[in-house]
């Protein structure tokens, strides 16, 4: 379900560089609608946009002290940024498909575990009589099993949601309105 429009929080995050270049990561030697964005100027952006909730619409004002020499350069830099941010959102989407599928392995893996744990600790108890040592082989079993659930569970439940919210606000960033302004 798409948000209703007049929910959508607009926001405005502003860059003042001296030159276009400073945006870009110097050492890249792909065209500049390719170029990885320089990492200062990438986690200016990305700090600000996680500030706001994770439906937010971005408005991306570049003001540059230099104007290129080449002309207007908004819709190379427009291009570029969508370019990174949606770049940046497709290595999410990937790091949260390796983390769920890394999640139901350990699950497997726990329950199986758990199970084995319940199982010896269960045969013990029919074994033996109920003596000291054997409560407590018994018992340590058993919070044993339960304990190898623990990591596939923070997976469950509290890891992938910062990957969620991260993935959404680089895909809000490559749609973001940008604006290229030269002069002081």
């Amino acid at each position: 379900m798409a948000p209703n429009p007049a929910s959508v929080h607009h926001h405005r995050i502003e860059l003042r560089l001296r030159e276009l270049a400073q945006l870009f990561n110097s050492l890249d030697p792909t065209p500049f609608h390719h170029k990885d964005l320089d990492p200062d100027a990438e986690k200016f952006i990305e700090s600000w946009a996680l500030e706001f909730p994770p439906d937010s619409r971005f408005h991306i004002s570049i003001h540059l002290e230099k104007a290129p020499p080449d002309g207007d350069p908004s819709a190379l830099v427009t291009e570029a940024i969508h370019n990174y941010f949606a770049y940046e959102a497709e290595l999410v989407r990937r790091d949260l498909r390796q983390l769920l599928r890394q999640g139901r392995i350990s699950m497997v893996i726990g329950l199986s575990f758990l199970a084995s744990c319940l199982l010896i600790a269960d045969a013990l108890s029919r074994f033996a009589s109920a003596g000291t040592f054997l409560t407590i082989v018994r018992e340590s079993l058993t919070i044993g099993g339960w304990v190898a659930l623990w990591r596939p569970l923070e997976i469950f439940l509290y890891d992938w949601w910062p990957l969620v919210r991260r993935r959404r606000i680089y895909l809000n960033l490559a749609r973001a309105q940008i604006r290229v302004t030269t002069g002081t």
